[in-house]
């Protein structure tokens, strides 16, 4: 807006020397050239240069008001809206880059923006993953994981797993009332079991960062075991307690040519190589629900296409599980899959090897406190048709070899397992009576092995142990071993 000449006169006549002086101070500080007095102005230039005084003193005024107008909201929604923890709101950057932005225009530095800077802290970064209400309950977890699950989430909404859409004839579970009516009536069921499956992820995840060549089997076993049961909150010292949930088995670790059942008996000195090919087995269980999974770890790039082979074959065999699925056709995709690879363990100096299955190791349905139910899941093609039916819980696992794919028993065992169906034989040995209570009472059906009863505080329990192994109330498994000099991996899903 511009304003008259006569209007100018007026402004002029109102300020002299004096005023003109005391505001050149002001004007320095204003956003626009200034002109140093000089005596020799005229009356004319002074009245219009007071005018423009009191014109640039508006557009200051009007400025402060603007920017107070917008320090004041500024604080409303720092205290009414989201806080910067929480997204909303400026940043900690943000503020200190507006508090040392320059003056625009090409003005000098005034004697405010000429003090020293204040310096800038950092700012400390959020965890990924944390969000609000604690979703990722998990990092509130120590390591090792010492933390229970249950106290990780106090509500009991454990996390869920994969979940794979029904196909063909049974879609209509996901669009029927009914069923969707009768699934939630299994909430229980499901809660064990995501229960047990969040304590078995944290503790196969441990597992996988901190196991490295030169650990002994025994720090590992003992590791992974007592990882398990703090995060399940049962030690299993108590009579009955490993019973209400913990170790749904003794940790397998079995290396190279041994594919499965062996876990180190008290004394081992077997120590893991940079060459080896460990399977690491995990069984959790809560309630009975017991959550079977395996992987296998190598530390050198040559076995990296045996892993994969197996994986893939392993993730097949869960895309086609499914209720009235046939077994033979889940070993059929397992096969097609795990025999399409090969691995070269002597670059140059023999032939490629085709990744063979070990045809005589199978996946297996899970009862409650049993981790054999009876039923097996083929890893070949075959003529089993027997089917999936609903409700039932299966282990799909899947056993690669560069060897014959055939496995025997060897070496030392070390798991066992009382019998469900075991016979009432009169013992005559007193510490095989001594000690079946004491498997009774503190596992059950659930397997075990001579770890486990040395924790518990038994000792000379061999013979004990044997006598009840030929009267056919406990079963031992022994190692499974293809040949001398082949390696073997190993996959394993629950799927229910």
């Amino acid at each position: 807006m511009t304003k008259s000449h006569e209007d100018h006169q007026e402004i002029g006549s109102m300020f002299n020397r004096e005023i003109l002086n005391a505001n050149l101070q002001i004007m320095t500080e204003l956003p626009f050239a200034v002109i140093p007095r000089d005596s020799r102005l005229s009356s004319q230039s002074e009245d219009i240069m007071a005018a423009q005084v009191v014109e640039n003193m508006g557009d200051l005024k009007l400025k402060d008001a603007n920017s107070n107008s917008k320090t004041s909201a500024g604080k409303t929604n720092g205290i009414n809206g989201a806080s910067k923890e929480d997204g909303g709101g400026s940043s900690d950057d943000d503020e200190d880059d507006m508090e040392d932005a320059a003056p625009t225009n090409g003005q000098a530095p005034t004697e405010g923006a000429a003090k020293k800077k204040k310096k800038r802290k950092p700012r400390k970064k959020k965890k990924a993953g944390a969000g609000a209400n604690g979703a990722n309950a998990a990092n509130g977890q120590t390591s090792p994981p010492r933390v229970p699950i249950a106290q990780l989430f106090p509500e009991g909404n454990y996390p869920t797993s994969e979940e794979v859409a029904y196909r063909n004839d049974n879609t209509y579970r996901t669009t029927s009332e009914e069923k969707r009516h009768l699934d939630r009536l299994n909430n229980d069921f499901l809660t064990d079991y995501r229960h047990g499956a969040e304590a078995h992820r944290q503790a196969r995840q441990y597992a996988r960062k901190t196991i490295k060549p030169g650990m002994s089997l025994t720090d590992i076993a003992n590791g992974i075991e007592d990882s398990v049961r703090a995060l399940v909150g049962h030690q299993g010292l108590e009579e009955g307690d490993a019973q209400i949930a913990g170790m749904g088995f003794p940790t397998g670790l079995s290396l190279n040519h041994c594919a499965a059942h062996y876990t180190p008996n008290a004394g081992n000195k077997m120590v893991l190589g940079q060459e080896d090919v460990m399977k690491v087995d995990i069984g959790v269980h809560v309630n009975g629900r017991i959550v079977d999974s395996a992987f296998t770890l190598a530390f050198e790039p040559k076995y990296d296409p045996l892993l994969a082979a197996v994986k893939e074959a392993t993730d097949a065999g869960v895309r086609e599980a499914g209720i009235d699925v046939r077994m033979s056709d889940i070993g059929a995709a397992i096969q097609e899959v795990m025999e399409s690879y090969e691995v070269d363990l002597n670059p140059g100096k023999e032939q490629p090897t085709r990744v063979k299955c070990i045809r005589n190791l199978n996946g297996h349905n899970i009862d409650r406190y049993r981790i054999h139910g009876g039923k097996s899941v083929p890893i070949v093609k075959g003529g089993d048709q027997t089917k999936m039916e609903e409700g039932e819980t299966f282990a799909i696992e899947t056993f690669g070899s560069t060897g014959k794919g055939y496995v025997h028993d060897d070496m030392e065992t070390s798991h066992y397992a009382k019998r469900a169906d075991a016979p009432h034989v009169p013992l005559r040995v007193a510490s095989a009576k001594s000690l079946l209570r004491s498997i009774e009472k503190n596992f059950g059906t659930l397997p075990f092995c001579r770890r486990y009863l040395d924790r518990l505080g038994h000792e000379k329990y061999l013979l004990g142990l044997n006598n009840l192994v030929s009267s056919g109330i406990v079963e031992d498994y022994p190692p499974l071993c293809d040949v001398k000099g082949s390696y073997t991996a190993q996959f394993e899903h629950v799927s229910f």
